[in-house]
């Protein structure tokens, strides 16, 4: 939108996540979304990149005619094969859909640093890849190839629909009502639940001093992951809180429905992927425990 000429200040009463005013440029102060800026500042503390981590154990373990059985080569190719490309479609879902619409400065910011990670996460499976000498096309085009990765980035991209269109715009209940139903789906079944069965086989194989480096980066990342949906859930309590009529009891039954079929999508993914070997005990990473599937 066009700088506006103005005599009056900012007033932070008329901030807000979507149909803010004042969203011309990034103008932090006065400050009201906090929580953006703390997760910004969260994530420059966190900063890393892949080539800082050797992957020479890594490399001698894939060489090795002993090291790593059948399955586990399998399971390490499934994880890169869907994480290859689920960070592409989380930074186009910034880039093109959630920044345009955000009138908050201070989340907008927040944006400029998440996409950024999405990028580094992409790097870092293209450098395990190059490192142990993976075929890029398999790895890559394994979202065209599995039914049940392709199910899973078929079925957040049903919900950029609209979104993407140049004409799309915030302001209406209809419209308001979609971006939210984005911002849940990307933020909270995206990265809160399509991400965390391959977080766990990597985690499975670093606790048994394999793939360590390439299970290094997968940590780095669920610690971005998981203030990404940090952040998600924060936007969609603040817009709850700003907008309380886009929470209609109908919104919330659908809200429910779309992450009990995708906790089905995962499970169907976890299952059908994997080998039994593999996910026939999986250390949860979090708790030092193991779950049975």
């Amino acid at each position: 939108m066009p700088i506006q000429f103005t005599k009056q200040r900012v007033d932070i009463n008329k901030r807000r996540i979507i149909n803010g005013e004042d969203a011309d440029v990034v103008q932090l102060y006065p400050m009201k979304h906090k929580f953006a800026w703390e997760a910004y500042n969260t994530g420059n503390a966190n900063h890393w990149l892949p080539t800082e981590i050797s992957m020479q154990q890594d490399i001698e373990q894939w060489k090795s005619q002993t090291a790593l059985s059948a399955d586990e080569r399998i399971a390490l190719k499934v994880v890169l094969g869907f994480f290859a490309t689920a960070d592409s479609l989380a930074a186009n879902n910034i880039v093109l859909a959630a920044y345009k619409h955000i009138t908050s400065p201070e989340c907008r910011l927040y944006l400029l640093r998440q996409g950024y990670e999405e990028a580094v996460h992409t790097h870092a499976y293209q450098y395990i890849v190059e490192s142990l000498g993976l075929d890029e096309s398999e790895i890559f085009n394994m979202y065209r190839e599995r039914q049940s990765i392709y199910n899973k980035d078929a079925f957040v991209l049903s919900f950029n629909d609209g979104i993407f269109d140049p004409n799309f715009k915030t302001g209406t209940f209809a419209a308001d009502q979609k971006f939210l139903e984005n911002i849940v789906v990307f933020s909270i079944i995206m990265e809160g639940i399509f991400f965390y069965s391959s977080f766990a086989v990597m985690f499975s194989f670093q606790r048994q001093n394999k793939l360590v480096g390439s299970a290094e980066q997968i940590q780095y990342i669920m610690r971005d992951e998981s203030q990404h949906l940090n952040f998600g859930i924060e936007l969609v309590n603040t817009i709850k809180q700003e907008q309380p009529e886009l929470w209609t009891p109908e919104f919330q039954e659908r809200m429910i429905n779309l992450v009990k079929q995708a906790v089905q999508l995962e499970y169907t993914f976890a299952t059908d992927c994997f080998p039994k070997g593999i996910m026939g005990r999986v250390t949860e990473y979090q708790t030092g425990g193991t779950r049975e599937w």
